[in-house]
């Protein structure tokens, strides 16, 4: 097993930043080759998600979707005001798996790996492992 982490820098206090070749860099300077792709997101006001990555309206439309979803004017009680990213961060989730096999994710054509940013912006951390089979 190898891991490691690497840090995301957002810009903005919503947004999806594309991940993916920050993590094909890690993957090609691990050599691993065949398995899974572990990632894992410390954060409670951010998550990671998998989803199309050709048109750039898809991630605004996630955020705006999930801004339906989750009011963002609700009186909710944390003191910190941050409730509704702690909420979009529960619908994202806090971890992907992906499969490797010859030493490449194995995402669909149109498919990249997003950093899902709710409170920004912040400077945030991924941590990853490449499990092979023995």
């Amino acid at each position: 097993m190898q891991r490691g982490s690497f840090t995301v820098k957002t810009s903005r206090n919503m947004e999806l930043v594309d991940i993916t070749t920050l993590l094909v860099k890690v993957l090609n300077e691990s050599k691993a080759s065949s398995g899974i792709c572990f990632l894992f997101n410390p954060h409670t006001t951010a998550g990671l998600t998998i989803n199309e990555g050709a048109d750039p309206d898809v991630r605004s439309d996630i955020i705006a979707g999930l801004k339906e979803i989750v009011p963002l004017n609700y009186p909710f009680k944390h003191m910190e005001g941050n409730s509704p990213a702690h909420i979009m961060a529960t619908l994202t989730g806090s971890s992907l798996t992906i499969a490797l096999d010859e030493g490449r994710l194995q995402l669909g054509t149109w498919q990249k790996i997003f950093f899902c940013e709710y409170d920004g912006p912040r400077t945030r951390k991924v941590h990853w492992h490449f499990l092979e089979p023995l």
